[in-house]
């Protein structure tokens, strides 16, 4: 590489090498571009490092033991279960070291340059790429810029060896006998819930009056009934004044009301939201990219920004923070930069919390439904008198659909209970090709599966199910 003034050219920059922008990267180099991709840390971002995958191996990890626990209910015997968290902490890193390295490999295979370095804008076109060996200046015709969101830390908290974010969550030194968890988010209730199930007594403090705010209420009761039963406190409209720290400990003080209260535990994680990586030296001002208040990137409905030839996606854009969207919008932003007419649609975007049972949406809720205008026609179907869920023992939740009454079409749906995560793409399909209840309830779903429960809510809504009475 050359260093100093002169400006090396490249088609296509994408600053980010994490879902976003690992796939905006892979896409524009099928689409004839030349491409670098430069990441400040590592390929695959928070995501694959120290977000989505090494906590859903944890979580997964948790589950495992949880269940020889409670084999007796299905007239298993376990006794002396341990739990090595040494070997628990390897195959997590397994998994992250096998995905991290196969994006790397994607990324080789499709010609994409990568450096390990950060980004400095130059101007509206050129940006210079640099770390510690060297530091080279590339000329662009397009920008994709993704650079993710890290955790908030409040003043009152800051990280410390007791006081973690979600990014040291995944890597504490023990199972801590109790962990104190500020919010009651996706985040928040998948590591205190993975936690909970290797033993540890999690109390949960939460501003609103209810855990899991972005799911409906009859879902995330559900969770809170499951965590009560396993270890976990839930205070809701607390808030949290300040902790104080030990070299053993950590204590908390909070309010309720009027009401000062403490708690002590080994460990206090905060998970209070994230904030948009686009503060620092990126140098946005002198790209002409304009940045809202809030620090998210301002962008039209191909991710272009103030600046035409430069793109935003993911957690720096207005929307929800996740994996999936990011890779959506990289999609569409290097299509976009090759010409094609491709724009962003999120009425199908997925929203998933990997809790006990597990929680997923997409589309609009019922209520929201409403709101838009219109008059809706709705079915539910619980998990328990399904012949799968029977078999699994998992017999908590329930699948509601929402569809337009006047036309069938399905709007949204709403899934808790045992692979919900999975189970949801088929109501994403169903509203992203229009389809109707009767599509639904006309579509043969193998039995016994936890697929037919979406059958069977279907049924629900048209009136004539077969597996449950009308009331």
């Amino acid at each position: 590489m050359v260093v100093g003034d002169a400006s090396l050219d490249i088609d296509t920059l994408v600053i980010g090498a994490g879902p976003g922008g690992y796939v905006a990267a892979i896409r524009a180099a099928q689409l004839g571009k030349s491409v670098l991709v430069v990441d400040k840390e590592y390929v695959g971002g928070v995501c694959l490092n120290v977000g989505c995958i090494p906590s859903k191996a944890l979580i997964s990890a948790s589950h495992q033991y949880e269940s020889v626990n409670h084999a007796s209910a299905f007239g298993i015997s376990a006794s002396d279960v341990k739990v090595d968290w040494s070997k628990v902490q390897e195959f997590k890193n397994g998994i992250v070291k096998k995905l991290t390295g196969g994006v790397a490999s994607l990324l080789k295979a499709n010609k994409v340059q990568y450096f390990n370095g950060e980004v400095m804008f130059i101007n509206e076109n050129e940006a210079r790429v640099f770390n510690d060996q060297e530091a080279p200046r590339y000329r662009f015709k397009n920008c994709i810029i993704a650079t993710g969101s890290r955790p908030i830390e409040l003043k009152a908290f800051p990280f410390s060896k007791r006081i973690v974010s979600s990014t040291g969550a995944l890597s504490l030194p023990e199972i801590p006998k109790s962990l104190i968890v500020i919010g009651g988010g996706y985040i928040g209730i998948e590591l205190g819930q993975m936690y909970s199930k290797f033993g540890t007594k999690v109390t949960v403090i939460e501003g609103g009056d209810t855990i899991l705010p972005g799911f409906d209420k009859d879902m995330s009761s559900i969770v809170a009934k499951k965590l009560k039963g396993t270890n976990v406190d839930i205070v809701t409209g607390a808030m949290a004044q300040g902790a104080e720290q030990t070299d053993n400990d950590v204590t908390l003080t909070y309010k309720v009301g009027d009401k000062e209260e403490k708690v002590t535990a080994d460990y206090l994680l905060v998970t209070v939201g994230r904030r948009p990586n686009t503060d620092g030296d990126l140098g946005l001002e002198l790209a002409n990219v304009k940045v809202s208040e809030r620090g998210l990137v301002e962008v039209d409905g191909q991710c272009r920004t103030s600046n035409p030839n430069i793109f935003a996606i993911g957690d720096i854009i207005a929307g929800p923070a996740l994996a999936h969207k990011a890779m959506y919008e990289g999609r569409v932003a290097a299509e976009a930069i090759a010409g094609l007419p491709s724009v962003i649609d999120y009425k199908c975007v997925p929203a998933v919390c990997f809790s006990d049972p597990e929680c997923a949406s997409v589309g609009y809720s019922e209520k929201e439904a409403k709101e838009k205008g219109h008059e809706t026609q709705v079915g539910k179907f619980p998990f328990a008198i399904n012949g799968r869920a029977m078999s699994l023992n998992a017999n908590e939740g329930f699948v509601k659909i929402v569809a337009d009454k006047n036309t069938g079409l399905v709007l949204g749906a709403q899934i808790i209970g045992t692979e919900a995560s999975n189970m949801i793409a088929e109501l994403g399909l169903a509203i992203e090709m229009g389809a109707t209840l009767e599509d639904i309830a006309l579509t043969i779903h193998a039995h016994p599966t936890l697929g037919e429960i979406v059958l069977d809510a279907a049924e629900v809504a048209l009136g004539h199910p077969i597996h449950t009475v009308v009331k």
